[in-house]
């Protein structure tokens, strides 16, 4: 019943639109996840959309289906004037340019060698990222890292703001179900881009290398978002507190890739 629960809680975060969904995270569901879902989100590069169709990669960088929303006052924006809405959106490059993700992973392993893989970002809004393993930098095709070989064998290791072990969001995932996932939430973050203080976090896990011998991809995915970095780019709700100003259709997320590296099996 409790995982029924979690689903239904996760269903209703979805579909009930406004601000209040997943630039909180995704509380009510803790499970592997990929970055096809992200809808609400825009990419730094159009890259990122290789060879999807009818110019959508372009439609999806963050100058044109965020930014270019701020500027034009549309959506929630439209209650700023155009110097504030410059103002935000110059916040919102700040901390797209302050935000990283990064992999530390060995180059070679031997065929079912244990292993750690430390991922690190900076930036992101908060007060919650994403972060997960991968097998290669897109947003159609990415698929968690186990579906290439790699065994995630234990809880990951989640430290965050100021690199403190958290484990609350691992928890809720009920007892009889484990909890060696390669997608993680970390609370707690917190970025100022009018000051150009920038949140930090790591996540540490360890994998199995596949039996066989070959040469495997390894990426990491980082969802975050953008608005809450900026007092202009919140809205007070008197009962959920504070809110991204643009909502789901002002698709203010973000998904960055690291750099995919390919590691060497072989005894």
């Amino acid at each position: 019943m409790k995982v029924l629960r979690s689903l239904a809680m996760a269903s209703a975060l979805a579909t009930s639109g406004g601000a209040w969904a997943y630039p909180g995270g995704t509380p009510g569901y803790q499970t592997d996840a990929g970055p096809y879902c992200a809808s609400c989100h825009s990419s730094r590069s159009a890259q990122d959309l290789a060879g999807a169709p009818g110019g959508r990669a372009e439609k999806e960088l963050a100058e044109n289906k965020h930014l270019a929303l701020i500027l034009a006052g549309e959506k929630g924006y439209g209650q700023l004037s155009p110097e504030q809405r410059s103002e935000l959106a110059d916040h919102v490059r700040a901390l797209d340019a302050a935000s990283t993700v990064q992999v530390k992973a060995p180059a070679k392993v031997a065929p079912g060698e244990t292993f750690r893989v430390t991922v690190d970002v900076t930036g992101g809004a908060g007060p919650v990222v994403g972060v997960a393993l991968v097998d290669t930098a897109h947003r159609w095709l990415a698929r968690p890292a186990p579906g290439v070989g790699w065994a995630v064998l234990q809880p990951p290791t989640i430290l965050g703001q100021d690199f403190q072990e958290q484990g609350d969001w691992l928890a809720a995932r009920p007892d009889p179900l484990a909890r060696n996932l390669s997608f993680v939430n970390v609370t707690g973050l917190r970025s100022n881009a009018a000051t150009g203080d920038w949140a930090r976090a790591q996540v540490v896990w360890t994998l199995r290398a596949p039996p066989e011998v070959g040469s495997y991809p390894l990426a990491a995915a980082y969802w975050y978002g953008t608005e809450k970095a900026s007092p202009l780019g919140v809205v007070e709700d008197p009962i959920r507190g504070k809110l991204i100003r643009g909502g789901f259709a002002g698709h203010s997320g973000r998904i960055l890739f690291s750099e995919v590296q390919r590691i060497q099996v072989q005894p």
